[in-house]
This record gives C-alpha cells, structure tokens and sequence, in this order.
C-alpha cells in the first residue's frame, strides 16, 4: 500500500491501484478507481459546457488502476492506467451531500396548514416563490391567496414554473356540475380520497386547483398524507404494506376520444425501499383475473389502506374560497370532496397539471441562487 500525507489530508493506493482511499480528520472514504476516471471533471472526459461526459464509460477497461497520484493545495493529482490524468478538488470528493430541500414532514389530520402564500408576492419574488415550493416540497401541498378571480388567472404564476400539461381534456379544465359529466369531478357527489390519472404514462405530478366561485353547501377539499397512510399501514399491518407493494394494478380511462391505461403498485418503492410515491382510484382501477388466493389478499390488504386513507385521523378539511389556489402533489397526496348543494349560485374551479421535472428544476434553482447568493454575502462580510 503506497501512502503520502498532506497537512490533515491521507490519501492510500489499495488494491494494487484499483481503489483509493481519501480521508481528511473524521471524514473517510473509498473511491473505485474506474468511478473516479469516469467522473474526471476534465475538458477530455466531460464538455466544459453540458457537463455532460465525452467518453463512452462502458468503455474503459474494468482492470484500470491508479499509476500515481499526489495532492496539491488541496487538488488531488491522479495518473490512470488508460495514461489518462487529472485534477480532482479535495472538497469536492468529501463534501458531505446536503438535501435539496427540507426533510419532508409526514402529517395527519391534526395539521396546521402552512400559511398560504401571496399570488403577487409568488409572481415578483424568488425568495417567496422557493417558500412556496418548499411547502410544496415537505408537505406534499401549498396554497396560494389573492389569485385574480378570470379564468386565466392563476397563468402569471405557471409561467414561472412550468408549462401547464395538456391532455385529452385540453390544458386547463372547468370542474363544475355539469349535464352528461365525462367524469365524475363535474357531478355534485362526494368524491372519495384518490390521486388523479393513474392511468396516464407519465402521471401527472402536480394538480393546480384554482377556485373562482364556491357558492355551495359543502364541496370541501379533502387532503391525506398518502405517505403517512403508508407509513401506518407498514406498521400495523406489514403483510398488508407487502402485499400493496407486490401486487400490480392496471388503470384504464376509454371515452370516444381516449383510450389510456398504466400499471403499478398502489404503494411504490424506490432503490433504497423507501414510499416513493402512492397511487389509489377506485373509479378507473381494473384488476386482472389473478389467482384467488392472491386476489383474497390484495383486497384484505388495500380494504386496510382504504380505512386509514378515509380516516378521521388522516384527514385534513379545507374550503376554498374565490381567489385561492391550491396545489398538490400526485405522487403523495389523496385529495377529495364533501359532496355539495348548490345555494343559488355556482361552484366553479379550474383545475390543471404541471409535471414534476419543471417544478423541481425550478425548485432546484431557486435553492441554489439563495445558497450562491449567502455564501457571497459571507465572504464580504
């Protein structure tokens, strides 16, 4: 094993050159030879411009090694088998990875609804904009005051975001009580805790619901932490959590026009088994012919899942007035309604979907300006 020591900076040659091991105080860690070659931050290995790589890594030889390496004022100095070298920033390989955003905050019932952000403030402000998404962000829903009360009111604000996701139904929707509703959102029913469109590739990631008028008795929105809900049910019913996230599930919406359907787990998991996301609709799920033992368990164990997402417990109530935005995360929340009476007067709300990736790369940014612009401000001072 070949060593050199610089200040409080260790660095060792293992494996005959395939690995290496980086270590500064408390912080320790061992990098593949192979992954630090491939992430050379080099104009030969990634455009200067994209960052994107030059090199084709599956290319490299799976034998490669570390010939020689050296620091220098904190850059580490390494020669690859394949003759290739390089510079890599000490800090760069031990930072410690710091969260995008908030932790996500799991909620039930009980909640204090964060306070709703300004519309005008949202539009000309970034610092009230990444507010806005960091609640969107820890608690899986935002709201939005003071949106003008027209049809296109709540565009300003999407323009900031991201483009509106058009569908069969168009971009932005009336949900209002209609004749010959094509869904049941234009009746006047109560609509049970669901996430919307499961049966889209992708599915929409984020519901914008713009209220211009609630003159009805009833017609309260209805929130549910999906991820609390799942959280609970692995708790107290693990063979029901497993079941939920074994089972696949088809989604299926046909109208003259359309025909859409998608699969997946009503609980979905990501790499590293964490909920990463929850699909439930009762009005378009279409379950296979499967085997009935598991059939017989599958309907157990979601009958579980439907109890705690209908729950007082679970349940959070919000009344949306005129001028008031809501927007929630399809991928996390169940939203519904109180069914309703008209009181003489309409209820009448526009509802849209923008997708995922715009809404966090604005997000991302947003997070990124603040923190650029406070280590400058630390600097001078």
């Amino acid at each position: 094993m070949d060593t050199a020591r610089t200040t409080a900076v260790q660095i060792a040659s293992l494996d005959d050159g395939r690995r290496l091991q980086l270590g500064e105080g408390k912080r320790q860690q061992i990098f593949s030879a192979l992954w630090l070659r491939e992430n050379a931050p080099d104009s030969e290995t990634l455009d200067p411009t994209t960052g994107q790589r030059l090199i084709e890594a599956a290319e490299l030889p799976l034998d490669l090694r570390i010939e020689r390496l050296s620091i220098n004022n904190r850059t580490l100095q390494l020669a690859f088998s394949d003759r290739h070298t390089t510079e890599m920033p000490i800090a760069d390989l031990l930072a410690t990875p710091r969260a995008a955003h908030r932790e996500q905050q799991r909620w039930s019932g009980d909640l204090q609804p964060p306070a709703a952000t300004a519309f005008d403030a949202a539009v000309d402000d970034d610092r009230s904009l990444s507010t806005l998404l960091e609640q969107l962000s820890v608690y899986g829903f935002a709201r939005v005051s003071g949106v003008p009360v027209e049809e296109d009111g709540m565009q300003p604000l999407l323009d900031r975001i991201g483009p509106i996701r058009r569908t069969n139904w168009g971009g932005i929707a009336d949900v209002k009580s209609t004749a010959n509703a094509y869904d049941l959102t234009m009746t006047r029913r109560g609509l049970e805790p669901h996430t919307d469109n499961p049966y889209r590739e992708p599915i929409p990631g984020y519901i914008w619901l713009h209220c211009l008028r609630n003159a009805a008795a009833g017609g309260d929105s209805t929130l549910v932490d999906g991820f609390r809900a799942a959280e609970l049910l692995r708790e107290r019913y693990p063979e029901a959590y497993r079941c939920l996230t074994r089972t696949p599930v088809r989604f299926r919406y046909r109208d003259a026009s359309s025909w859409l359907e998608n699969e997946g787990f009503l609980i979905e998991e990501n790499a590293h088994g964490q909920v990463w996301r929850v699909r439930y609709n009762n009005r378009t799920e279409h379950l296979p012919a499967l085997e009935p033992e598991v059939l017989e368990r599958y309907y157990a164990a979601r009958q579980r899942f439907h109890a705690l997402i209908t729950s007082t417990e679970l349940t959070l109530h919000l009344r949306l007035e005129p001028g008031e935005l809501l927007i929630m995360d399809n991928y996390r929340l169940l939203h519904g309604r109180t069914a309703f009476i008209l009181e003489g007067g309409e209820r009448h709300l526009r509802q849209g979907y923008v997708d995922r990736d715009t809404t966090l790369s604005r997000y991302h940014l947003l997070k990124q300006a603040q923190s650029t612009a406070a280590a400058v401000t630390g600097a001078i001072s």
